[in-house]
């Protein structure tokens, strides 16, 4: 198979329409040297390609490529390889460009004796322990690869990219989303008086509940059902497991006052039931 040069990105990076007409982004070293817009390659001699469902992601990438360096694509597209892996969460196909985008920049700084701390690290280290672990990993191996002076910080950047990807958003809501998990933790343990153990299994799958959660309340998408049945149901949990139902109700009250959003009755039956859990494991 041919592929139909459209326009040299650089002598690594070519910009390609394949038989069927779809444009895709195709690498190699020396790939694009001498190479105009017209000539004919052949598939075989593309060490990656890239093709992006969202045209506007593969403008992106394009817009990307042109001022970064080839061996930071390089680095990136084997740091996300290796997420995807190891993640059971689908990742946003955009997760390519902006964390190499992160990296890219980060060497920079690095070069220039620039450092931005991380004011989330703590929260990242507990609600997001999976993508901090892999952030930590990635960072070890740029720091190897480029032998660049980067903060443990930057382990945590790398994991929020990571949770962006997951929750596909942009990072703004990232960072809300991580300020708002944390606000919660912070009512839920004040209620009981009592601090969990962030290692203990029940308590990671109520973060990552609140993740979601988080999501859902930016995002106005909550549960709203309003049958008779879900009713007698959510009456049935509020009478029988009443203290976490308070305590999901002062999570709803701490929404309330510092995010501005309102719960539904659904999403205060779920917390409630994951409230109980987290109790009746600590």
């Amino acid at each position: 198979m041919q592929y139909t040069v459209k326009k040299p990105i650089n002598n690594n990076i070519l910009r390609v329409v394949d038989p069927t007409g779809c444009e895709l982004i195709v690498t190699g070293r020396g790939l694009g040297f001498g190479v105009k817009p017209g000539y004919k390659i052949e598939a075989e001699t593309a060490e990656c390609s890239y093709r992006m469902t969202s045209p506007a992601v593969q403008q992106k990438l394009v817009e990307l490529l042109e001022r970064i360096p080839y061996e930071h694509l390089l680095l990136t597209d084997e740091l996300v390889e290796t997420i995807r892996q190891r993640l059971k969460y689908p990742l946003n196909e955009s997760l390519l460009i902006t964390l190499a985008d992160h990296i890219s920049f980060a060497i920079q700084r690095s070069e220039e004796g620039i450092r931005f701390s991380n004011p989330l690290m703590t929260s990242i280290r507990e609600f997001y322990p999976e993508e901090y672990h892999l952030g930590v990993e990635c960072l070890a191996t740029i720091r190897q690869r480029f032998h660049a002076d980067l903060s443990d910080d930057e382990g945590g950047f790398i994991a929020l990219h990571i949770v962006n990807a997951e929750l596909n958003t942009t990072m703004s809501v990232v960072n809300d989303v991580t300020r708002f998990v944390d606000g919660c933790v912070q009512v839920v343990e004040c209620f009981y008086n009592f601090h969990f153990d962030r290692d203990a299994l029940d308590f990671s799958r109520f973060t990552v509940h609140l993740r979601f959660f988080a999501q859902r309340v930016f995002q106005g998408k909550q549960e709203q059902e309003n049958d008779t049945h879900d009713e007698v149901f959510r009456a049935l949990i509020a009478r029988n497991c009443s203290e976490h139902y308070k305590c999901a109700c002062c999570i709803a009250e701490y929404v309330r006052n510092t995010w501005h959003k309102e719960l539904s009755d659904e999403e205060l039956v779920f917390l409630t039931i994951h409230l109980k859990r987290i109790w009746m494991g600590k």
